[in-house]
C-alpha cells in the first residue's frame, strides 16, 4: 500500500453572511507537492463550483500562487475563489514561513490578483479583490441563442441597453439582460448551450460558454442574476464574482452619469436557496471601467485533512 500524505483544507461560503448560502469553496491550504491530476481530481471529489490550490509565490513580494480549479478544468481567475481564500489565509497563523497580511497579492495565470482583506464584523471575515483586467467586450449575440440556452421565450431577453455579448475582467462570461419572470424560470438546456459554443468557437480544453443572466432594480445599480455553465459541470453557480465583475464594468460604461465611481450590489443563488450577496466599485474614467473591486463576506463551515 502507497503512503498517503495528510493535505489540509478549509471549506468556506463566500459571499454570504450566513453559514449554508453563498458559494461553497474548498481552500487547500498548502499544495505543495500536488500533481495537476491530483489537483483536478480534488477539485472534482469536493464538486464546487471551484477549489482553490495555495502555493508558495514565484516572485519575491508576493503572498502566494493560488491555483483555481472547477469541476473540469483550472480556470485563469474567479471571484468568489479569491474572496475565500484570502479570509482563510488571513486566519491562519503563518504561510510558508511568514505572515499574510491584511493586503495579499495572488499570482494567478490571468494576472496579479490584489487582495485587501476586511474588517472581521460579528466575527464573520471578509476581502475586496481587485479584477486582475481591464474590461473587454465582445461582438454580441443573437437573443435567440441565448433565450434557448436557458428555455425561455425570446421576448424575455431584454435588448433596449445592450445585446448579449461576451465580456471579461480574467475569464468570459457571455451577459444578457432579461425580465424578472424569464430570471426565475430559466433553466439550462445543455444541448442548446453545446451548440452555442460550437457556433461561438469556444468549445475547447480553455474556455466554456457560461451565461450570466440579470435583471435590474431601480436606478440600475441592484441587480439579481445567475449563471449557467452546464458544459463545465455547474448547472448554476449561487454566487459568480468573476461575472458580476464583468458585468458591473460594463454597465459603468453603458452609464451616461459623469466619470467616477459606479457601486452595485448583485444579489445572486435565491433560485437555488443559496443567497449571496456580492459588492462592486468601479473606477469610470473618460468613460471607461479603469478598476473593478469586488467585496463579500465569507463564513468558515468545515475543515479536516484530505488523504492522497
Amino acid at each position: 500500500m502507497p503512503t498517503l500524505r495528510e493535505v489540509p483544507y478549509v471549506v468556506v461560503d463566500v459571499f454570504t453572511r450566513t453559514r449554508f448560502g453563498g458559494n461553497p469553496l474548498a481552500v487547500i491550504t498548502d499544495g505543495r507537492g500536488l500533481s495537476d491530476t491530483e489537483m483536478q481530481l480534488i477539485a472534482r471529489e469536493f464538486n464546487f463550483s471551484e477549489t482553490t490550490f495555495v502555493l508558495p509565490p514565484e516572485m519575491p513580494g508576493n503572498t502566494a500562487r493560488v491555483r483555481i480549479f472547477n469541476r473540469t478544468q483550472e480556470m485563469p481567475f474567479a471571484g468568489h475563489p479569491n474572496v475565500g481564500t484570502a479570509c482563510v489565509l488571513g486566519r491562519q497563523q503563518g504561510l510558508f514561513g511568514g505572515q499574510p497580511g491584511r493586503v495579499m497579492r495572488f499570482e494567478e495565470p490571468a494576472g496579479l490578483v490584489e487582495v485587501r482583506l476586511l474588517p472581521d464584523e460579528g466575527g464573520q471575515a471578509g476581502a475586496t479583490i481587485t479584477a486582475p483586467q481591464q474590461l473587454a467586450v465582445g461582438e454580441s449575440i443573437d437573443p435567440a441563442v441565448i433565450a434557448a440556452c436557458i428555455q425561455l421565450k425570446q421576448d424575455n431577453v431584454r435588448l433596449e441597453r445592450h445585446l448579449p455579448c461576451p465580456v471579461s475582467v480574467g475569464v468570459p462570461f457571455i451577459v444578457a439582460e432579461v425580465t424578472a419572470e424569464g430570471l426565475s424560470n430559466a433553466q439550462p438546456d445543455v444541448k442548446a448551450f453545446r451548440n452555442a459554443a460550437l457556433r461561438d468557437g469556444r468549445l475547447d480544453s480553455t474556455s466554456r460558454f457560461s451565461l450570466f443572466i440579470y435583471t435590474r432594480a431601480d436606478d440600475g445599480t441592484r441587480l439579481r442574476a445567475r449563471m449557467f455553465a452546464p458544459l463545465s459541470g455547474t448547472f448554476e453557480d449561487p454566487a459568480t464574482g468573476s461575472a458580476s465583475a464583468a458585468l458591473a464594468a460594463f454597465l459603468a460604461t453603458l452609464d451616461p452619469r459623469p466619470d467616477g465611481e459606479v457601486a452595485f450590489a448583485i444579489e445572486q443563488g435565491v433560485e437555488m436557496g443559496r443567497p449571496s450577496e456580492i459588492a462592486l466599485r468601479v473606477q469610470k474614467s473618460q468613460g471607461e471601467a479603469r478598476r473593478v473591486d469586488i467585496s463579500g463576506r465569507c463564513v468558515e463551515v468545515m475543515k479536516g485533512d484530505l488523504a492522497v
